[in-house]
């Protein structure tokens, strides 16, 4: 599914370097952003420390945690200076062409009361309205079962969820290796306590996910904002393929506490939306009652178009898995052009129905993003 995309079409003169600045390009939180401002002023400067090559560090507090990629030998071994009769470097200028496709994609499931998919209603089951408003045009409506996944797995190694750790990672793995089809669908692993460090990068080897999923071990704080933000600006966002749309989700296993995030909750929730993904969230609380990180896991399910589960048995957390797998091969996919597009970064709310079937329910994210100039 696409919201409002910027296209750009760059021209380059031969012989001009290429950098990647993917990361720079990005939005930075802004709650992120003000601890940064007041640390600078409350505090000296820190002595910088080399990251350890296989863990993903922090980045300054104005970026969310991103992945720190080794340096080979040659990579970290100074540049010969150039040829005395080389040529100077010359500064081409860059053209860049904008244009803006005003055309939002959704994807959404129809269950009935008792939670069972509905797969075969047409468009004029539905009704949608964009800031409360019908849209301009239904571009296309789509009943998607087969479209390639991209899977993020996040599961939450902090101190506080020990309990049922060993349980939930055979789970994770058996859920791995039934929904990644090979040379089809890709998912990756992330673990996270302070912060968040992929343990298995996108792939569609079983065997690489599951050595991912075992190598996760508990311990630490928790930072489970920054680890929603990071997977989705930094993976899934950039996850497209030339062929055409995918089906983007995050699998979070966590019981929702977080005391160490840079970003908040709703940044959290917002990169989610602007990545276009669908968080399914699992509780590992075992209380047996709901309790506020349950709630925090039901806001950003609920915000995506995801699902809550809350398997308070051990043995339950397997049908949790089950259910995601069956929801993301069961799901509609609507294009329209909104009632009023204007590219300024505002948010749209999104509301999605069936009409005259009180009894079914359509669940889809809450909202997009229209892109900024």
């Amino acid at each position: 599914m696409r919201v409002s995309s910027l296209l750009a079409v760059t021209v380059l003169a031969a012989g001009l370097a290429t950098v990647s600045v993917a990361n720079a390009q990005l939005p930075s939180a802004p709650s992120a952003v003000r601890e940064a401002e007041n640390q600078a002023k409350t505090s000296p400067a820190p002595t910088p420390v080399q990251p350890a090559p296989s863990a993903v560090q922090p980045t300054p507090a104005s970026q969310p945690p991103a992945t720190t990629t080794p340096k080979t030998p040659s990579a970290a071994a100074q540049p010969e200076p150039p040829a005395a009769d080389a040529p100077a470097p010359t500064d081409t200028p860059l053209t860049t062409i904008r244009s803006y496709v005003d055309e939002v994609n959704v994807i959404f499931t129809v269950t009935d009361k008792h939670g069972n998919f509905i797969k075969d209603l047409t468009q004029a089951d539905f009704r949608v309205l964009d800031d409360k408003q019908p849209p301009r045009q239904i571009i296309s409506f789509l009943r998607e079962t087969n479209l390639p996944l991209r899977v993020g797995l996040l599961v939450d190694a902090s101190s506080s969820i020990r309990d049922r750790f060993k349980f939930e990672q055979d789970s994770a793995i058996e859920f791995l290796n039934q929904i990644v089809r090979p040379k089809f669908d890709r998912a990756f692993v992330i673990g996270f306590d302070t912060t968040p460090e992929v343990t298995a990068d996108f792939t569609d080897d079983a065997e690489q996910l599951s050595h991912g999923v075992r190598m996760l071990r508990p311990g630490g704080g928790t930072a489970l904002y920054d680890a929603v933000y990071y997977a989705c600006r930094d993976k899934l966002m950039k996850s497209g393929t030339p062929s055409g749309p995918v089906r983007k989700a995050i699998v979070l296993l966590s019981d929702g506490d977080d005391n160490q995030s840079r970003v908040t909750r709703e940044e959290a929730i917002a990169m989610a939306q602007r990545a276009e993904v669908i968080i399914y969230t699992i509780s590992t609380n075992s209380t047996g009652y709901k309790e506020k990180g349950d709630r925090v896991l039901e806001r950003m399910s609920e915000a995506t178009g995801g699902r809550a589960f809350f398997p308070f048995k051990a043995e339950d957390v397997a049908n949790a898995f089950s259910e995601i797998q069956d929801e993301l091969r069961s799901q509609y996919v609507i294009a329209y052009k909104p009632p009023k597009f204007v590219p300024d970064g505002s948010y749209h709310s999104i509301d999605i129905s069936v009409a005259n079937r009180k009894n079914l329910t359509a669940r889809a994210r809450q909202g997009y993003f229209a892109p900024k100039p």
